[in-house]
């Protein structure tokens, strides 16, 4: 069954069911691409696991020891990919920043890949094949392919870099300076960016974009940065909107996303709510 989505159908949008089942900060929640599933990750160390079409909580496991970030689902419904949230007990440990491939279903690692050297920023699956993404706070972006424990590929950022994969799986995008997106074609990332987008209004900004998306249709991108989010042409860069979302120069930047129709922005907000735009005519269509 689809449903048509409009201005009305999201200004009547609420909450279907609350769950309360962390005690702490859910940090980092990713839907899987073709299953009824949710995965969520939280400063409290577990991982909960959430059936969208009865909304019922199905499985809950926990990362006790190193915490768990930027939890993303993987093709498989039954296993996960996500980084270490805690600081390392020993600082010479290089091993404690490695990323982990783990099964929720007999609770056990599949495999973990080695490689980062600090705090990890984004992590992003492929949509169509094994292949995954990893950017750190250590100013490297990797490549890795989950059916080997050995990195695929390693790029040096100028800063503190995030990645995203194009709906397709054939581009992903970096920001790792003030203003600038870089875009790599994943054959020959090996022979640098094909294209380079400058947001002149933030060349002057002392940080680079938090986060990027691409929308479904393929046609736009979404930077984040603090209080603004920013919608790209996704084939020349031209940027056709900005949001405010009311967060302070220096607060933490929300998360915003595409609607699965590429017709709305969503952002979280620093009272707590979420705006919805309309991409169009940049219109604020709702708040919940």
């Amino acid at each position: 069954m689809q449903a048509y989505v409009n201005d009305r159908v999201m200004r009547f949008m609420g909450s279907g069911r609350v769950f309360k089942d962390n005690q702490a900060r859910i940090n980092s929640m990713d839907f899987h691409r073709t299953e009824d599933m949710l995965v969520t990750a939280s400063d409290d160390d577990s991982i909960h696991v959430y059936n969208t079409a009865s909304g019922m909580l199905t499985e809950t496991v926990y990362s006790k020891k190193y915490g768990v970030s930027n939890i993303c689902s993987t093709h498989s419904q039954y296993c996960v990919m996500y980084a270490t949230r805690k600081p390392p007990a020993n600082s010479n440990d290089l091993s404690w920043y490695s990323l982990r491939y783990h099964d929720i279903r007999r609770n056990e690692y599949v495999r973990y890949f080695r490689g980062h050297t600090g705090p990890l920023n984004t992590l992003a699956m492929s949509p169509k094949n094994d292949i995954f993404m990893s950017a750190s706070q250590d100013k490297t972006v990797r490549l890795w392919d989950m059916r080997t424990n050995l990195c695929q590929g390693l790029m040096q950022a100028p800063g503190n870099p995030c990645a995203s994969f194009d709906q397709q799986g054939l581009v992903f995008a970096v920001a790792a300076t003030a203003g600038v997106i870089k875009l790599y074609d994943v054959r020959s990332y090996d022979k640098g960016p094909f294209d380079t987008f400058n947001v002149t209004e933030e060349s002057n900004t002392p940080v680079p974009f938090s986060g990027l998306r691409f929308s479904n249709d393929g046609k736009w991108m979404l930077g984040m940065m603090e209080g603004r989010v920013y919608v790209m042409d996704a084939f020349n860069g031209t940027v056709v909107r900005r949001f405010q979302t009311g967060s302070q120069e220096g607060a933490m930047s929300m998360e915003a996303a595409f609607s699965p129709d590429s017709q709305y922005v969503l952002s979280g907000c620093e009272n707590s709510s979420i705006k919805v735009w309309h991409l169009m005519n940049g219109n604020e269509v709702a708040e919940w």
